[in-house]
């Protein structure tokens, strides 16, 4: 696709234009929307042939492919009366937001593609799921890091709500941080420390070929500190806890649909 526009310009949207531009590669046309005007704004001084236009429409009608990337809350509002036609590929980053409910909103007979991008795409080094697939899309995240496509929403979902624990991952640091500080380490140096370990962790699991369990165990002596606080803290009960949260997130993301496999999409 050499021209992509971008509807809701947060953090998704800064990290695939980003990605997109910020590589060797020609760049495609990107077109922003005047939504988050100052990312926007951003980006179009940082790369060039990223335009923000006037409206959500333009974005629609300059684009070959458009991303949907306003928060679930505001879509009523922000697509109001947009106009799709068939010929154009809409790609829908909003969590929770089914392909029925987007094109309700949208009463659009384009082909639409749900995904899921991570904010490691802005160094092109992120996996992206993707449902269904559709070889543009497949190929447009490949180049941003990678993609796992799958059939089903009720599989999507699944990966939907596993992103939302990324933020706890980051919680988790913080509190690590803060418990250094309680007993007198210096804020900044326990920062940085904790900085260091966790992304020696990052690199680890570049390692495919262990399981995640099987790294578990390779950072592990019997009877050690890890051991200890594995086995203390994250016990039965605190597993237990973090699969019913993640159930109960399941069952806010799924639509009231019945499970089914999409159709493969038309090529342009």
């Amino acid at each position: 696709m050499k021209r992509i526009g971008i509807i809701g310009v947060g953090e998704i949207g800064r990290a695939i234009v980003t990605g997109l531009c910020g590589g060797g590669d020609k760049p495609p046309e990107v077109f922003l929307s005047p939504r988050g005007a100052r990312t926007a704004a951003e980006l179009c001084a940082r790369y060039e042939g990223v335009q923000i236009c006037a409206d959500n429409q333009e974005v629609v009608d300059r684009s070959e492919l458009v991303i949907i990337a306003v928060r679930r809350q505001d879509r009523h509002e922000a697509l109001a009366g947009l106009r799709v036609d068939g010929d154009k590929l809409v790609v829908n980053v909003m969590a929770g937001v089914g392909s029925d409910d987007l094109r309700q909103i949208l009463a659009t007979d384009a082909p639409l593609v749900r995904a899921i991008p991570l904010p490691g795409v802005r160094e092109r080094d992120a996996v992206t799921v993707t449902c269904p697939s559709h070889p543009a899309v497949d190929s447009l995240f490949a180049y941003l890091g990678g993609v796992l496509s799958v059939l089903e929403e009720a599989a999507f979902d699944v990966f939907s709500a596993l992103t939302g624990t990324l933020t706890t991952h980051y919680s988790y640091l913080a509190t690590l941080t803060s418990w250094a500080a309680d007993q007198g380490i210096a804020t900044d140096d326990a920062d940085r420390y904790i900085r260091g370990l966790f992304q020696g962790v990052g690199r680890a699991l570049s390692d495919e070929t262990r399981s995640l369990h099987q790294l578990a165990a390779d950072h592990e002596t019997p009877n050690g500190n890890n051991e200890r606080i594995r086995t203390t803290w994250f016990g039965p009960a605190n597993s237990e806890a973090l699969h019913k949260a993640l159930d109960g997130l399941l069952a806010d993301l799924k639509q009231p649909r019945e499970t089914r496999s999409y159709p493969k999409l038309p090529v342009d």
